[in-house]
C-alpha cells in the first residue's frame, strides 16, 4: 500500500511506516499543490498536520484513500463527514500533545502576569527599568478559567493547580453536576460567569459555528481589567481585532495567541505592535518530545488501520 506524508514527522516514525509500505515523505508537500494532488491520487493513507486541507478536489482525487492520520488533534482541516461517507478512517493523535499545550499555557500565563521578560534590550543597553517592572503579578492565588474541558483543558487545570492557581471551567457538553468537575477539583461555571471571574482565560474548544468569535469585543469587555487571554485552540475562536483593541486600551492585561484565523498571520494584522502580546506560529503542541509521541502514535494507528483494510 502507499502512504503519503505531507508535513513534518519524526524520522523514526517515518521509518516504521516505510518498513511496512511504500511511503512518500515530503515535509513540504503541503506547499506544492500540484505534487500534493498527484501524490494523493495513489495514496491509501495520508498523514497530515493542520495545514493540509483534506477536502474538496484533493479528497475527491484520492480515490484509493482509506486512512487519514492527523499529527495533532484538531480536525477542522479534514472534511470528516465526507471521509465517513466514503468509509475513510480519520485518526487524530488524541492526548499525545496535551502536555506540550498545557505547559505552553502555564508558561505564557506566568510570563504575561509577571511582565518582566521583555527588558533584555534595555538592560543590555545600560538602562535599568527596575521601577517600571516591579509591579508584576504572581500566578499563585490567581484564578485560571479553562474554556473547554477535554483532555488538554483538564491537564492545563492540573498544572495550574500545581503552581497554586484556583481553577474554574466551562464546557457546553459537560453538565455542571458531572463527576469530572469534582474528580478534577475544578469548579464548573457558565461561560459568562467564567469570563467575569478568571484572571487567566485559556481556550480549549474546537472551531465550530457555535464557537467562532466566542471571544469577541463583548466577551473581552466582560472580563476583569488586567485579565490574561491564551488561545491554543483555533484562531477563529477569537476576534483578533477585538483582542488588539482590548490590549491597546489596557483593559486586557496580556494575551498569548498561538493560532490565527488565517495562518500564517497576514502582514498588517491589527495584532501587529499591540502591547503585552505573545505571538507564536501554531507550536503550542509541538515540542521535541510531543513530536515523537504524536508521530509514533499515528504511525502505529495508521499501520493498524491499513492492516484491517
Amino acid at each position: 500500500m502507499r502512504i503519503v506524508i505531507t508535513e513534518f514527522m519524526d524520522a523514526d516514525a517515518v521509518a516504521s511506516l516505510a518498513a511496512a509500505h511504500d511511503t512518500l515523505y515530503d515535509r513540504d508537500l503541503v506547499d506544492k499543490p500540484d505534487a500534493l494532488a498527484a501524490a494523493a491520487c495513489s495514496a491509501d493513507a495520508l498523514v497530515v498536520r493542520n495545514r493540509t486541507q483534506v477536502r474538496g478536489a484533493l479528497l475527491a482525487g484520492a480515490r484509493r484513500l482509506a486512512v487519514v492520520g492527523r499529527l495533532g488533534v484538531g480536525l477542522d482541516n479534514i472534511d470528516v463527514p465526507a471521509c465517513e461517507a466514503r468509509g475513510i478512517e480519520v485518526i487524530p493523535a488524541t492526548g499525545a500533545n496535551a502536555r506540550a499545550v498545557a505547559e505552553y499555557v502555564v508558561g505564557t500565563a506566568m510570563a504575561l502576569l509577571r511582565g518582566a521578560y521583555a527588558s533584555t534590550a534595555e538592560v543590555s543597553a545600560g538602562r535599568w527599568p527596575r521601577a517600571a517592572l516591579s509591579n508584576g503579578r504572581e500566578v499563585a492565588g490567581r484564578t485560571l478559567g479553562v474554556v473547554g474541558f477535554g483532555g488538554i483543558g483538564r491537564l492545563t487545570a492540573r498544572l495550574g493547580r500545581a503552581i497554586g492557581m484556583r481553577t474554574i471551567g466551562c464546557d457546553a457538553q459537560i453538565p455542571a453536576d458531572a463527576a469530572v468537575w469534582r474528580d478534577e477539583g475544578v469548579a464548573p461555571r457558565t461561560c459568562d460567569a467564567l469570563l467575569a471571574e478568571a484572571d487567566v482565560v485559556s481556550l480549549h474548544v474546537p472551531l465550530l459555528p457555535s464557537t467562532r468569535n466566542l471571544i469577541d469585543a463583548r466577551a473581552l469587555a466582560a472580563m476583569k481589567p488586567g485579565t490574561v487571554l491564551i488561545n491554543t485552540a483555533r484562531g477563529g475562536v477569537v476576534d483578533e481585532a477585538a483582542v488588539a483593541a482590548a490590549l491597546r486600551s489596557g483593559h486586557l492585561g496580556g494575551a498569548a495567541l498561538d493560532v490565527f484565523d488565517a495562518e500564517p498571520l497576514p502582514a498588517g494584522s491589527p495584532l501587529a505592535g499591540a502591547p503585552n502580546l505573545i505571538l507564536t506560529p501554531h507550536v503550542a503542541g509541538v515540542t521535541a518530545e510531543s513530536n515523537v509521541r504524536v508521530s509514533t502514535m499515528i504511525a502505529e494507528r495508521v499501520l493498524a488501520a491499513l492492516a484491517r483494510k
